[in-house]
């Protein structure tokens, strides 16, 4: 009997360790469909804060400005010096410490009316109001995988990065609360 015990402990402690290994993982992640399949690096900062946001130009001369990232370029960034991200005391919730490419997170409520979304464990976000539009329409409760990053560019500030359409926000911590 006490081989097996012995086996049974074994096998529980490596399912353990296969879970922690994904802490930050939302439990869904599927494959990301952007960006080539690759959850991209965080980007980098600008030196010139007057620097206009890069915009893509395709094949055909189309013009994609919008926030999003291809081929790991981050194209639709704001200005660093653009007014509408100064805020009085940057990270005033305090800083959301897992953020970059190597965690994945499933929404796990969206108040829409708000502009609010929240993360498993109560972390919450607000999306800013000039960026609402571009998320608006995504489907925040279906499975689609979300990473944080932090915004170089303006402190106090987060990007969300949608894995699925390579489209990112800008966002703010709040902190952490318990589900409404």
């Amino acid at each position: 009997m006490k081989p097996r015990l012995a086996f049974m402990l074994i096998l529980a402690s490596l399912s353990a360790l296969g879970l922690s290994a994904q802490r930050g993982a939302a439990p869904h992640a599927s494959a990301p469909r952007a960006n080539a399949g690759r959850i991209p690096a965080p980007p980098p900062a600008r030196t010139n804060p007057r620097a206009k946001p890069d915009i893509e130009r395709g094949r055909d001369n189309a013009v994609n400005s919008t926030p999003h990232v291809n081929n790991d370029h981050w194209y639709g960034h704001d200005r660093p010096n653009d007014p509408r991200y100064r805020v009085a005391q940057p990270f005033e919730h305090g800083r959301f410490v897992n953020s970059g490419p190597s965690y994945r997170y499933g929404v796990v409520r969206i108040d829409p009316g708000l502009h609010r979304f929240w993360f498993p464990g109560g972390f919450f976000f607000d999306v800013a109001l000039w960026d609402w539009p571009l998320c608006a329409d995504w489907c925040w409760d279906c499975g689609d995988d979300f990473v944080i990053y932090d915004d170089p560019d303006h402190p106090g500030w987060y990007l969300l990065y949608n894995v699925h359409t390579g489209v990112y926000v800008h966002v703010m911590y709040g902190g952490v609360a318990p589900l409404p």
